[in-house]
């Protein structure tokens, strides 16, 4: 018996309690790993209260990140005692996740723990950290460079936010991060932002096109805010979306993209093929400033997790929530 945040759903709607769950014995390929720390995101978060349908199958275990040491496996790649880490692969939503003591997963959702990377390290990087290096990888592809101008970040204060921001000035760039709370300019600062942008700046109603201000960007938030960025983003600039926090419509026009050459480039990190995930966490190992993740970090116990889920909803968390499951494992 495992303790478990587990979600459970019927006829009278939806119940969230920390429990205890088993398992069923490992199939072919599947992995059964001790989890030492798991995450807090913002897709936890819609899991866990029920604001948006993401789990897929009742009852569920919810946590899209984990790191851990394996315990058994029936994989070719791993045997026990390997220390190993997963982001995405539906793991929280379809697949039970990281939010328990111990996981058991196809083995091909895993990868090694990076070289020089912890497991409090890999954690508090998580999906929302490995997809900001995703973003600033499909910036570069696209010929985004230092020397081009601004970059632009929109839910500068949240996970995938902050570690874009200090992944991008440790890179050189001039960063204007995006919030709403003028309180964390200072908190921006530290990570390496160079302006401060007010969320209301791209709120309004989109026009086709507006003044040309940023080279490029990373957005979490669609909606009017991507629309009024796209229109201000500078000939042949690019914008990596990855997010959907202010909205799933994409209200504007074709005119940045025929009359600007603007790229907007999507990034999946649910999804992404192992060889995409093992250089983005190449490139995490080698510019992630580790003092400025700790700085973003804040643990939370598998205990609280259920009382601070609503806090995403209400743009109420900053940085990155990692939850300490078994610490001891390392």
């Amino acid at each position: 018996m495992f303790d478990a945040i587990l979600i459970n759903k019927d006829e009278n709607g939806q119940t969230v309690a920390k429990s205890q769950i088993t398992f069923e014995p490992l199939a072919e390929g599947e992995v059964a790993v001790d989890v030492a720390w798991s995450t807090l995101n913002f897709k936890d978060a819609l899991a866990i209260t029920g604001a948006s349908p993401v789990v897929r199958s009742f009852p569920m275990v919810p946590g899209i990140d984990f790191s851990g040491i394996v315990a058994e496996s029936r994989h070719p790649d791993y045997k026990a005692g390997d220390k190993v880490i997963l982001n995405g692969w539906s793991v929280g939503e379809k697949y039970w996740g990281g939010l328990a003591k111990r996981a058991q997963v196809n083995g091909d959702f895993l990868i090694p723990l990076p070289e020089g990377i912890s497991m409090r390290e890999a954690m508090a990087v998580g999906t929302a950290g490995y997809t900001a290096m995703l973003c600033v990888l499909a910036l570069e592809s696209n010929g985004v460079t230092p020397e081009v101008g601004e970059v632009l970040v929109t839910g500068a204060t949240g996970g995938v936010g902050s570690v874009a921001v200090a992944l991008l000035a440790a890179k050189g760039y001039n960063v204007v991060a995006v919030t709403g709370r003028a309180s964390e300019a200072d908190y921006l600062k530290g990570l390496g932002a160079s302006t401060i942008l007010d969320r209301e700046e791209l709120q309004g109603k989109p026009r086709p096109l507006n003044k040309e201000r940023w080279a490029a960007a990373i957005d979490v938030a669609g909606g009017q805010v991507l629309a009024n960025l796209l229109s201000m983003i500078k000939y042949g600039g690019t914008v990596a979306a990855c997010g959907l926090a202010n909205s799933m419509d994409l209200p504007t026009t074709v005119a940045p993209f025929i009359l600007r050459g603007v790229t907007l480039k999507g990034v999946d990190s649910v999804m992404a093929p192992k060889a995409a995930r093992q250089a983005a966490w190449a490139a995490l190992a080698q510019y992630l400033d580790k003092a400025k993740l700790e700085a973003m970090t804040t643990e939370v116990s598998l205990d609280e997790v259920i009382g601070i889920a609503p806090k995403f909803l209400e743009g109420q968390v900053r940085g990155r929530l990692v939850v300490p499951v078994a610490p001891e494992l390392g």
